[in-house]
């Protein structure tokens, strides 16, 4: 077990001292709650009524969940959850890390406060080898000729245009601010420029809506390539990234596709930058198990917020002075900073640990099921990112000297990041093979 001692008088374990001792329950994920079936009403919320449990030695209290209720101007009701405090009092928007059919499930968790949707290529293999909800669009698209990738491509756009759809309101509330639904180009691409910026772009035709964005990782490869898709007037959600020094590369790259845009009205071309988290402690922490002494020991969880809320401080350097307002005279609008992996891989860690402590203006906390239920039961709502920088900076420093490389810790992360999109890609290509295979069976 990992010792957490100093952390609940941290900044970067704000959500030790606000969340249950947890334990991980196992579970069978439940697409999108399942919350086709819900009724109005204090015990029937939406996020309370999925299948899925949260890690908490008691049982979800709706006292910590509805605040109020709001009025939506069509004479209903809404529950106000936390995930409504979080934008309206701290300025952070809370998105959901996760899609799969029915897509309509996402209606309850979007008036429970959800502005936005992510996916990657592990969150589609999982929905499209598990459910049976794409087998008839799958079964008339072989039939029509299409070949695996193809028919993949053609499921995957249909369920970002639909998810588009659902969230097109929040989009136009907000004047593109939020509203977004991400969707990822093929991670076979990951070291290939050229072909990257294609695939962006001929992404973006099909989806063909305007609050979609085109996800890119942050590999060196690509950086070039984000550059050339902002200058094209897309908008990019940049993932995998996982040190600082890659970030500050991701923002050049979107300020240089600004500048080289050659648009009049930059308003409409928007990005975020997703910064991975619990996947550094991951990392980290089994280097400092193997350093083995009580200081390195002691700094176990630590490592990743404190990363976090160092790039906050670059991200509002960053923007800010001369170059940066000299495209905002244009429209621009800064790359918002998204928190990924934000789910806790340690059991002994606080389940809201990647979430609780990271919240700020102007930036996405990306939530897969448990992160989402667990904030929503009980986590809290104030600005913890920027609340201790010198604490992240000692950790950070403290980290080095220990003999922790954060290039290498950057550069690790995103070879298994990379590699773990690959697989989950050519594992779903695969079933989807045996099932064209069956169907041609079948039909002899």
């Amino acid at each position: 077990m990992a010792s957490i001692s100093k952390l609940s008088t941290s900044a970067f374990a704000h959500s030790a001292t606000n969340s249950r001792p947890s334990s991980r329950s196992s579970y069978h994920p439940v697409c999108c709650f399942d919350l086709l079936k819900r009724t109005s009403g204090f015990n029937n919320n939406p996020l309370l009524s999925s299948k899925l449990s949260v890690r908490s030695n008691r049982p979800i209290n709706a006292s910590f969940l509805v605040s109020c209720s709001l009025n939506d101007g069509n004479g209903s009701s809404v529950k106000k959850t936390t995930l409504h405090d979080l934008y309206e009092k701290e300025g952070q928007s809370p998105w959901y890390d996760n899609l799969c059919r029915p897509v309509t499930d996402l209606i309850p968790l979007i008036e429970s406060g959800v502005r936005g949707v992510t996916s990657n290529p592990a969150i589609f293999q999982k929905a499209i080898s598990t459910s049976s909800a794409y087998n008839d669009q799958f079964r008339e698209l072989i039939q029509s000729g299409k070949d695996i990738e193809s028919a993949y491509w053609e499921l995957v756009v249909k369920d970002i245009q639909d998810a588009c759809k659902l969230f097109e309101s929040i989009y136009d509330q907000t004047d593109g601010g939020d509203g977004y639904v991400s969707v990822e180009v093929s991670p076979r691409l990951a070291d290939d420029t050229v072909n990257t910026i294609e695939a962006a772009k001929w992404l973006h035709q099909w989806v063909d809506r305007r609050n979609v964005y085109i996800k890119i990782p942050a590999t060196a490869a690509c950086i070039p390539s984000i550059k050339e898709v902002i200058a094209l007037g897309i908008s990019v959600n940049v993932t995998l990234i996982f040190s600082l020094a890659r970030y500050e590369a991701v923002i050049d790259a979107y300020l240089d596709g600004l500048e080289a845009s050659g648009l009049s009205d930059l308003s409409k071309v928007t990005s975020v930058a997703s910064f991975f988290v619990s996947r550094v402690d991951t990392l980290v922490d089994k280097n400092l198990e193997k350093i083995g002494t009580s200081e390195a020991l002691d700094l176990r969880g630590k490592a990743a917020n404190a990363q976090a809320a160092l790039a906050y401080q670059l991200y509002q350097k960053k923007f800010s002075g001369p170059r940066w307002e000299a495209l905002v005279k244009k429209g621009a609008k800064k790359q918002r900073l998204l928190w990924a992996s934000t789910s806790v891989k340690n059991p002994a860690y606080p389940d809201t640990l990647y979430v609780a402590p990271l919240i700020g203006p102007d930036t996405v906390s990306t939530m897969p099921d448990q992160a989402l239920l667990a904030f929503v039961d009980h986590g809290s709502v104030s600005r913890t990112i920027d609340a201790n920088v010198s604490e992240a900076e000692g950790i950070y420093s403290a980290l080095e000297k220990l003999g922790i490389d954060w290039s290498d810790v950057g550069s690790q992360l995103e070879l298994e990041g990379v590699d773990s999109f690959k697989k989950s890609f050519d594992s779903l290509l695969d079933t989807l093979q045996d099932k064209a295979n069956s169907l041609k069976l079948a039909s002899l």
